[in-house]
């Protein structure tokens, strides 16, 4: 084998492709191809224009052309960028010289030995200490400053570096593949609810926010839903990114991304191409759908964390407590239902068209990775006019682990027309009801629901008295 050896420099502009594999979890694989020409023995090559934000215990590099003639011998990430304050920071004790203009406009050049690691505080560098020729200390000179050379170790971007001992010269399509941080999406969901509330229209788009340090130009984008853990600490960012309002009503169409099922996980991937630009939030459409069956319920729970006002269970007793009447919409995620597809986990915001057309807005929710055929809750907001109050009227204690009590929950409805209120009591331990005003149905083991009707502007009162078993 020919010992010599042949340094080459890879930019973007080798590129002949990108697939990029984004996960909802702050983080990507990124796939390149380019080519590079290879001498027959040991190569220096650097890779300009990779990400910034780059794992680089990740990064793997193949042939396509010829694969297994190339080894790796060295591998470096070199993230040290060409700037004034790393510049000034690597020419400690070297020798500079400062130009500025005196106010007399004479020009006057300051020569010496730089003492210190200067800040940069935006594009100025600050807390300069220079030692003059005839040793006096001068601090924080402003002017041009000149060095006599540029300091080693520097790249104007971050860059790989690689030592390959290659057994077949000449040009090879290589793939190199990474993970990088700070590349993210997430669904944003647009729910327009009719005027009678039973039917919605549904628009889902796919937001990309890319703040990795890198542009994929025409790649060839895949997308992975699920909850992939990584052995590290999570670095997640927050997300701000509005999604557009469907104008007029939406016609159904096929989604742009297919979707399969992918180990545990959901596997959506874009038919086509697309550019996903350094510090750029780009939104594509995920599915349409239209006259989608929904429901709308008011429901009375006490002890559902998310709304939760009071912060006391069935079995805690305490004075009365006044609490809200939460709006939940639900919706079947099935085909029957013109669904059907794995939904993504996102933000849904519903809108409703008032008497003059307008879309107003009625309240948004973050919901999890929801199946086909399961079915999605959005808890929207709060009634207005139907309020609740709960009321422990006896708590007595009848053993070291059993106690009973007597509790009263009133719905006062202040509508114009009656209204349908789903109440719900959660017990933390075993339970048994002794009596109860009102029939119920049990939901789990854990949990009752009293579905109620109330007239307008009127009250409804329930009342049980339930054995606690801890």
């Amino acid at each position: 084998m020919t010992t010599g050896q042949n340094s080459v420099v890879s930019t973007a502009k080798h590129t002949k492709g990108f697939s990029l594999t984004i996960y909802n979890q702050n983080f990507a694989v990124v796939r390149e191809q380019r080519q590079i020409s290879l001498a027959q023995g040991v190569n220096f090559v650097r890779y300009e224009d990779v990400s910034a934000q780059i794992d680089p215990t990740s990064i793997s590099i193949k042939s396509s052309t010829a694969p297994d003639t190339i080894a790796v011998r060295e591998q470096n990430y070199q993230y040290d960028l060409l700037n004034p304050s790393s510049i000034l920071n690597k020419s400690v004790g070297k020798t500079l010289r400062i130009r500025r203009v005196n106010p007399d406009g004479q020009v006057e050049i300051l020569e010496g030995t730089l003492l210190n690691s200067p800040a940069q505080v935006t594009h100025q560098v600050l807390g300069l200490v220079i030692r003059l020729q005839d040793g006096r200390i001068v601090l924080n000179p402003s002017g041009e400053i000149e060095l006599n050379e540029m300091p080693e170790g520097l790249v104007s971007r971050p860059s790989l570096f690689w030592k390959l001992e290659v057994s077949q010269p000449g040009e090879h399509t290589t793939e190199i593949s990474y993970l990088t941080n700070s590349i993210t999406w997430k669904a944003d969901y647009i729910a327009v609810v009719n005027q009678t509330e039973t039917r919605v229209d549904v628009i889902a788009w796919v937001t990309l926010d890319n703040r990795s340090g890198a542009t994929y130009k025409d790649a060839q984008l895949q997308l992975i839903a699920g909850d992939v853990r990584r052995a590290e600490e999570p670095t997640a960012r927050a997300i701000f990114a509005e999604a557009s309002l469907p104008l007029g009503r939406q016609t159904q169409r096929a989604s742009q991304f297919e979707q399969e099922a992918f180990f545990e996980y959901h596997l959506y991937t874009l038919q086509g191409n697309t550019t996903v630009r350094d510090n750029e939030t780009k939104q594509i459409t995920l599915l349409s759908a239209t006259d989608v069956q929904v429901k709308r319920k008011l429901v009375f729970d006490s002890g559902r964390q998310w709304h939760n006002r009071y912060g006391n269970y069935p079995e805690q007793g305490g004075d009365t407590r006044h609490g809200k009447v939460n709006i939940v919409l639900e919706l079947k995620n099935s085909q029957e239902n013109n669904l059907g597809m794995p939904l993504p986990k996102g933000k849904v915001r519903v809108y409703k068209a008032d008497d003059h057309g307008k879309l107003q807005f009625l309240g948004e929710e973050l919901i999890d990775h929801t199946p086909r055929n399961e079915t999605a809750r959005f808890y929207i907001g709060d009634s207005f006019d139907v309020v609740g109050e709960r009321k422990c009227l006896q708590d007595r204690q009848i053993g070291s682990n059993v106690s009973e009590q007597t509790l009263e929950i009133a719905i006062r409805n202040r509508k114009n027309n009656s209204t349908d209120v789903f109440i719900v009591e959660r017990f933390q331990s075993d339970w048994e009801f002794l009596q109860s005003s009102h029939t119920y149905n049990n939901l789990d083991a854990r949990t009752v629901e009293f579905p109620i009707t109330i007239e307008a502007d009127s009250e409804v009162k329930i009342t049980y008295k339930v054995r606690i078993i801890r």
